[in-house]
């Protein structure tokens, strides 16, 4: 009997996927399938796992096909660059024995194998301050309901995946946080976070690559805050709009005031301090030095990128929707 469906959206099969499948295979359970999501489906075939064919359209629209074609009772969504831990059903079933519970988010750690720069854009968001939400990218944190989770690692009963319609297939990124806010209005707090719950995450390669992804967050937070506050008009998310303002802003008006350049000053100390308590949050997850030094300034770029998008999506966007890329 299948109890689990793994669902991966994916443009085209690729290494990625193939390791994918390959990781999710290890689980040594027999009461799962892997159904895989390509544009076009190709001869390549793995034990337990269907491709299925969509045509070109986004993740969003090729996970809710999982409603017509997946037979397990707890859809898995992970994306084509993840994979799972092998005890990862075995977690997850602890959490789905509530019937409470109707849909379990896990951290998405970066993979050991991944490369220098790969693991440079894991470590920004191992500090709260480079996202305020590092249990997304670190088993921390206690298990507890939530509001809003990504769906490189999100679990969710079929029935009820089907009763809200699926995921918005006009936002990408961004679905994952309309579906969970549809979610939490018809089932509050039925969503969990299990920092047990692991799946790793290649990383984008390159600082220009992670600042496209980062402006792409910014962008649909940004809409969202303004069109769906219930789960995403949060301080957190003004913060580094707010920045970019300090920067900007106080660096001009700086030259015309010595109580400004104070102030300014002053400020630019405590994103010092904060940026050394960053140092300290990211070396209990990753050691090498080099990697954190790098980090730190991906940081400060991130910020600028984010706050700069994040305005543009709740300012200037007066209806978002999302293209492929």
């Amino acid at each position: 009997m299948i109890k689990y469906s793994f669902i991966i959206p994916v443009k085209a099969i690729n290494d990625y996927v193939r390791e994918a499948v390959s990781m999710v295979l290890n689980i040594p359970r027999d009461d799962y399938e892997i159904i895989v999501y390509p544009d076009e489906a190709t001869g390549e075939g793995w034990p337990k796992t269907r491709q299925i064919a969509t045509g070109h359209c986004g993740p969003a629209v090729k996970r809710t096909k999982a409603i017509e074609d997946a037979q397990g009772e707890i859809l898995v969504f992970i994306d084509d660059d993840a994979y799972p831990e092998t005890n990862f059903l075995d977690i997850l079933e602890q959490d789905f024995l509530d019937e409470k519970v109707i849909a379990v988010g896990g951290p998405a750690l970066t993979p050991p194998s991944d490369s220098f720069w790969q693991k440079v854009s894991g470590a920004v968001f191992l500090s709260a301050l480079s996202g305020g939400c590092p249990e997304r990218y670190a088993s921390v944190g206690k298990r507890g309901s939530v509001d809003d989770w990504p769906s490189v690692n999100f679990s969710i009963r079929k029935e009820k995946f089907g009763e809200i319609g699926g995921f918005n297939g006009d936002f990408w990124p961004g679905e994952d946080t309309k579906l969970c806010l549809d979610l939490i209005k018809k089932y509050p707090k039925s969503i969990i976070y299990n920092p047990q719950l692991i799946v790793y995450h290649h990383r984008r390669a390159g600082l220009g690559k992670h600042l496209k992804q980062v402006g792409g967050y910014g962008l649909h937070r940004g809409f969202f805050a303004k069109r769906y506050p219930e789960n995403s008009f949060k301080l957190i998310y003004f913060v580094p709009s707010f920045f970019l303002l300090f920067v900007v802003l106080g660096g001009i008006l700086s030259f015309y005031s010595e109580f400004i350049l104070l102030l300014y000053l002053i400020g630019w100390a405590v994103y010092g301090l904060a940026m050394m308590k960053a140092f300290h949050d990211i070396h209990k997850h990753e050691k090498n030095l080099l990697i954190i030094s790098n980090a730190l300034y991906c940081i400060f770029l991130t910020h600028l990128v984010y706050g700069a998008n994040f305005i543009r999506g709740f300012v200037f966007t007066k209806n978002l929707i999302s293209k492929l890329r």
